[in-house]
């Protein structure tokens, strides 16, 4: 009788600890990261959709700057190379390697919004003022997604370096993950120059 009395307080002592040991919580708020990262992925991918469209309706009106239209193509074109999942977001380089392609993409479609400001009929057309609003709109959900995932792993890393959860991170092998950041922090921080 003793010993199953025993055995009853074991496995409550085990579950208990397991319980207390932040385990759970650490599953729940890695599933949190991965679905901030799925938003960030959607939202991007968003923003690569409506490229092509943006693209064509400069192409219309300003055929002699062929030179950006590329670049712009090129840069989606790399982006859509990088395949990235929630599990790839646990990899600092293929983080770095995408968040590079982000940016370059963003630089370049920087460049083709200064290049639509030199032809008034472009500007006045309807279709580059609804793509542009969508493509402003999308670099706002964009900075949102980023933004939540970013406070996501921020919680899920501290998690794993609080005592006693930090004990149960490092029994089942689960890491800190990386943060998403830009490649050039300095140039992301100076607005980008308009001159008509």
């Amino acid at each position: 009788m003793l010993k199953k009395w025993l055995a009853i307080i074991a496995v409550f002592t085990s579950l208990f600890a397991l319980n207390g040991c932040g385990y759970n919580t650490m599953q729940t708020q890695d599933e949190a990261a991965n679905a901030a990262w799925s938003e960030v992925l959607n939202q991007y991918q968003r923003r690569a959709d409506l490229i092509p469209n943006l693209v064509n309706t400069v192409k219309g009106y300003a055929k002699h700057e062929e030179q950006v239209l590329t670049e712009v193509t090129a840069a989606r074109s790399k982006v859509g190379s990088i395949q990235m999942t929630a599990d790839d977001a646990t990899n600092e380089e293929k983080l770095k390697q995408y968040a590079q392609a982000q940016g370059e993409l963003s630089s370049v479609l920087s460049r083709l919004l200064v290049v639509s400001e030199n032809y008034p009929q472009l500007k006045a057309d309807q279709n580059f003022r609804d793509l542009q609003a969508q493509l402003e709109g999308t670099e706002n959900r964009v900075t949102l997604a980023r933004n939540n995932y970013i406070k996501a792993v921020q919680t899920y890393n501290t998690t794993l370096r609080q005592f006693p959860q930090n004990i149960t991170a490092k029994i089942f092998g689960m890491k800190a993950r990386p943060q998403f950041t830009v490649e050039n922090e300095k140039a992301v921080s100076t607005a980008p120059k308009v001159e008509f």
